[in-house]
This record gives structure tokens, sequence and C-alpha cells, in this order.
């Protein structure tokens, strides 16, 4: 419809033009004229004007300014000619009469071919999306690529995304009438976002307002995600092209589709795939320049991080930035890694001469610049890059098996931990019992009855280990799989009563050290009082191997205490795991019972709404096709008026020069003109009526 007003208001002000000016020079003309035989003849038909030709009795009866006028007045006319061909041409003809809507192929003497076919195109790609994107998706790349008008983007960045009919964008009211708790960071940074563009550079602007209330929303929605700062710049880039609303189901899109959730995930595990592929990229088309970056421990990170983050939007002026945004609404992350690549090959000599901080200058100061004059250059050099899909797959699958076997070693270095502290421990408590003493002869007799006692308390703690090991891999048996309420309160009781036998052979481990601690101090006191009275060697080697074996014993003890400490931990983990295990049985439960009321209720309300919905559909469609039958049918008439007004004001003026023409012909025969005027006058007055 646009394009027809263009034309039709084109040729409008073309025949006006033509009406003055033939209007005008054939008054001249009949002033200059000398002799009556100099006249002037009329060949045109209808719908065409010709050029008036002098007699050959006169031939230099026209001045120079004249014959040029004349050749104007030819090159009008062709141009009148093929205008009215290309409205007859297009969309084939409306009617019977040859009247039709104007095509993006008419003439244009005054606008540019270029940017009103692409409009022209465009208009129709988008009226006819769903065809065009399954029928033509190359073509459709190849024009994104061209760059996008400016009028279109909004819509056809919803189109490119399938942003344009989303549920969410009927919330996105009640969501801002929520509270986020993201909202303080997102009030921080919203003046770090473009803050040079006039849009968004004053404090509590509109543009602000709105960036704000989009980045809440989304962290309202995704509250895994929550907030991240670099997000906001690709939401600026879409509020500068559409509507809050709209900006909003876009960015939804974005995160769900364009992998940039999984680039804002707090763990960013996306963001270590693409450095790593880009790496592997670089290592492959820039062997030289890998080789210098890994000289200066530049790390890919400290450069191209924020090109994934933000699409480029933080590195180049927004006009190139913008260009390579179309793209990636087309085509994804692809363009970031093509684009990345490229930049690096256009300045690999600058980067070979320079060190780590120099690279830094040079990515901040001098890249952004680069392709002030247009990002053509740019767009055309990051298709001469080689980009294998395949091989970015196995790139993927590589870094993914690499982490895993980061992921193992970490928790057996974590594990090796445990125990290293464990076995030191367990060093102390040899340390701490460590000594080396001799006993006297009358002190060998009570050390053979204390050793006694320790033996039989030892093997009662090996008794009550073995029973309470067995009763722990019961449990862990039972654990296995989730139990009910029976189960449960069973367990709980065994618990108990472990716990009760475990508190019993803790009083008796502690019973016994205090004996072997009264022993010491005993044998100390002893060992002052007999010193320098030993004479029996045999009874030295008694006490010797007495003092040994209470070694062992204190030993075996020690390393009791610490499988009583770990059965003891293992014993905590597997109450606070029944504990666990209960509350998640009673919340399955009360969640059931929630869900089958919420799922009757559900269904009695899918039923009235799907009876609802079959007549709303019915009644839409209804209107729908009433709709589109009445704009059709005042497209046709519509279209008829223009063709129709825009022949009669051809023929009035044609008829208008005619009726000089006349004029001048009949006073320079002396005819009776006055009759062929009244009779053009008659006409036009017609015309001019029927107009």
């Amino acid at each position: 419809q646009v394009a027809t007003d263009k034309v039709a208001g084109k040729l409008s002000s073309t025949l006006s033009w033509v009406k003055n000016t033939v209007s005008h020079r054939v008054s001249q003309m009949a002033s200059q004229v000398a002799s009556p035989s100099a006249s002037l003849h009329t060949t045109s038909s209808s719908t065409t004007l010709s050029t008036p030709a002098l007699s050959p009795s006169s031939p230099t009866q026209l001045s120079p300014d004249d014959l040029e006028l004349l050749a104007k007045l030819e090159e009008q006319n062709r141009l009148l000619e093929t205008d009215s061909k290309s409205l007859r041409s297009v969309n084939g003809s409306r009617r019977n009469s040859g009247s039709s809507l104007v095509s993006s192929s008419s003439a244009s003497s005054n606008l540019s071919h270029l940017e009103e076919d692409s409009w022209i195109l465009w208009g129709r790609i988008v009226n006819e999306w769903e065809d065009v994107r399954k029928k033509k998706e190359k073509q459709v790349k190849e024009l994104v690529r061209k760059g996008i008008p400016h009028h279109f983007r909004a819509i056809v960045w919803q189109l490119l995304c399938s942003a344009q009919s989303m549920s969410i964008k009927d919330q996105y009211s009640e969501l801002l009438k929520m509270t986020s708790p993201c909202e303080k960071l997102i009030r921080r940074d919203i003046a770090r976002t473009y803050p040079e563009h006039d849009f968004f550079k004053e404090k509590d602007s509109l543009g602000q307002e709105v960036l704000f209330n989009v980045m809440k929303a989304y962290s309202l929605v995704d509250r895994e995600v929550g907030y991240c700062q670099g997000s906001a710049f690709i939401v600026g880039l879409l509020l500068m092209q559409m509507p809050e609303e709209e900006a909003f189901c876009v960015f939804v899109k974005l995160m769900q589709d364009y992998r940039l959730r999984e680039l804002f995930k707090p763990s960013m595990a996306e963001l270590g795939l693409c450095m790593y592929q880009f790496e592997c990229m670089i290592q492959e088309h820039l062997p030289e320049l890998y080789v210098h970056f890994q000289s200066q421990s530049f790390h890919t990170s400290m450069y191209a991080s924020s090109w994934f983050l933000t699409i480029f939007l933080t590195t180049f002026p927004l006009p190139i930035a913008t260009r390579i945004f179309d793209i990636f609404m087309s085509e994804g992350l692809e363009i970031v890694f093509r684009v990345g690549l490229a930049v690096l090959q256009m300045n690999q000599a600058e980067l070979l001469q320079l060190d780590m901080e120099g690279m830094l200058q040079h990515f901040q100061k001098v890249i952004p610049h680069q392709f002030d004059s247009g990002p053509d250059k740019l767009i055309q050099a990051s298709y001469q890059v080689k980009y294998n899909a395949k091989k970015m797959k196995k790139l993927e699958k590589e870094y993914t098996t690499i982490k895993t076997k980061e992921m193992e070693e970490q928790v057996e270095i974590k594990r090796l931990r445990t125990e290293n502290r464990l076995l030191k421990q367990r060093i102390e408590t040899l340390e701490k019992h460590k000594c080396s003493s001799r006993y006297s002869e009358d002190f060998v007799l009570q050390l053979e009855k204390e050793l006694v006692q320790a033996r039989l308390s030892e093997a009662e703690h090996h008794c009550a280990l073995k029973e309470m090991q067995d009763k722990v891999l019961e449990m862990e048996k039972r654990n296995s799989s989730l139990p009910d309420e029976e189960n449960v309160a069973r367990l709980q009781e065994e618990l108990i009563a472990v716990k009760l036998r475990e508190a019993e052979a803790l009083m008796g481990l502690k019973e016994l050290r205090q004996q072997v601690k009264d022993l010491e101090e005993h044998w100390q006191r002893h060992l002052a009082r007999t010193t320098g009275r030993w004479k029996d060697p045999p009874r030295k080697n008694t006490v010797n191997e007495l003092q040994d074996e209470l070694m062992t014993v204190r030993l075996r003890e020690a390393e009791t205490q610490a499988e009583l400490r770990e059965i003891k931990q293992r014993m905590m983990e597997m109450e606070t795991q029944n504990q666990i295990n209960s509350n998640h049985l009673r919340r399955a439960e009360q969640e059931v019972t929630n869900l089958q009321e919420k799922v009757q209720c559900l269904s009695a309300q899918n039923k009235g709404l799907l009876a609802q919905l079959s007549e709303a559909k019915r009644r839409q469609a209804e209107i729908e096709c009433k709709s589109k039958e009445e704009v059709m049918a005042a497209r046709l008439r519509e279209a008829d008026r223009i063709a129709a007004m825009a022949e009669l004001q051809q023929h009035v003026a044609e008829l208008e020069i005619q009726k000089e023409e006349g004029k001048i012909q009949g006073q320079l025969n002396k005819s009776d003109s006055n009759q062929y005027i009244r009779e053009l006058k008659d006409q036009i007055a017609e015309l001019h009526h029927e107009v």
C-alpha cells in the first residue's frame, strides 16, 4: 500500500509538471511563429505524446531552447508510458480494463531504485513470512547478511526468533508489580549501559526505566540466571528497536533458544565451552598468533569473553554491532566465531609485535574503530573464515570429557585429603600414647593382670564394633530404596538401640583409658623409687615383652577409637538421611494429595475452557474470513480508483495540451478553431467531473 501511494504521488506530480510546462512553452511558441506555414502536428494517440515537428518550409523557426524542451517532453512521455505499463504488469490484471497494483519495478527518476526495491522486498517477506521462511531460507539469510532496513528491524527480529506470539507477554505487567532480589544490582548497572546514547544517558529517563523493567521481569521469570551485567546491553539494543513488552519476549526467546541462558548462568559453563572452541579455531587457522598468545600468557577470555556475552555490542560502534546482531538473530552464535576470527586475521601482524599490555590496549582502542567506514568489509571477511559445525560438536564433546575428568580429580583429591587428615589424627594419638619405660619386678604381676583386662576389653569392643557394622550395613541396604512410614519407624527404633550400645562402648573405652592412665602414673612413681635397682636380666626380657604387648594393645585401642569415630559419623549421616527420607515422604504425600485435587479442579476447568476455545476459534475463523474478504475488496477498490485516477489525470493533461495546440493551429490556419476548442473544453469538463 505504501509503495502504491508513492508511485501514485509520483505520477501525479509528473503529470502536473508536464501539463504546466507544455502550456507555458506552447504559448511562447505561438507568439514566436512568424508565418502561418509553420505548423505543429499532433501525432499522438489517446494514451501517448509525440514530439511536435516543424514544417519543411520553415525549419529554423524554433530556437534551441524550444528544441531542448521538445526533447524533454519526449523523454517524459516515454517515462509515462513505462509507468503506465508497469502499473498493468505487476501481480496480474485486477479487472478487464487493465488496472493493477503498483509493483516494485516501477521506474522512478527522483527516488533511489535500490532503497525502494529493498523496502518493497522486505515488505513482501514480512507479509508472506511463513512461506518465505520454509521455501527460501537461504535467500532470507543472504538478505539478512546484507542488512535489515531500520524500519523493518523490529518485526523481522521477532519473526526470526518466533517471538511475535508468546504467551509470556501477557504476564509482563504482572511481573512488574512483583519485587525482584536483583533490583539493586540492576539499578547500579543501568547507568553503565550505553552511557553515551541519548536514550539511556539521562538519569531516571524513559530509556533507563524501561531497561530496568525488562531486566527485572526476566530476573523473576528465570530465577536461576537472575541478572547478569552483559545481558543489559542486549536488552538495550532491543529497546532501541521496539516497545518494552516485545523486547521482553524477544529477550526471553534469545535466552532459551540462542544459548544465551547457559552463557549467563552463574557457573558460565557455556562461556568456557565457547572459549575452548574459539581457542582451537585460533590454533588451527592462526598458529603463529596462537603461539604468541601462549608465550605472553594472553588467555582467550581476556579479550573474547565480552564478544560472546554482548555479541560485540560493547566492542564496535552501534551501527556495526547492529548489523552483526542481525546475522546473530538469523544464524546464532556462529557469527560471533566468524567475526572474532576475522578480526584476529586482520590484526595478526600488529598483534605479533606487541606484548600482553600492548595487545590489551590494541583490543580496547584500535580494533573498535577499524570499521567506522562500514561493516561490509568485516562481514565479507567473516564469511571467508572456514567454520565446520561437525568439528565444533566434536570440540564440545572433548570439552565435556575434560571437565568430567577434572571433576573426578577434584573428588579424588578431596577424598585423599580426608584420609590424610584421619591418618594425621591417628599418628598424633599414637605419639601421645607412646612411652619408653621399664617395669619393676613387683609391678610385673599387676601389669599382667591389666594386660588380661585390656585384652578382654578389646575383645568386647571388637564384638560391639562387629555388631554395629552389621547394623550399619543392614541400614544402608534398607536405605537404598526410599522407605515407607513403617520401615522408618522400625529403623528409628534400631537406631536408638545402636546409639545406646555405642554409648556403652564409649563408656567402657573411657574407663579403660582411665585405668591405663592410672597405671602409667603408678609406674612413674614406682620408677622414681626404684631407679638403678635392676639386676635380673630374664625379668627385663619379660618386662620388655609385656611392654611391647601393652603398646600393641594401645595401638589397637587407638585404631578402634578411630573406627568408632568413623562409625559414629556414618551413624549420624544415616540418621540425617532417615530424617530427610521421612520428610520427603510426608511432603510427597501432601503434594500428591494437593496435585490430585488440582487435577480434578483443572480437568473440570479444562473441559469448560475447551468448549469455550472451540467456540472462540470458530467465531474467530468466521471473523478473519470476513475481515480478509473486506480488506481484499477494499484494496481492490482502492487500487482501481488509483489506477483510474492516474489514467484520467493523464488524459486530462493530454486534452489540455491538445486544446493549446488546437488554439495555435486555429490561429495559424485561420480555421474555425473556436468550435474545436469548445469541444475540448467540454471533454475536459466531463473528465474533471468524473475525477
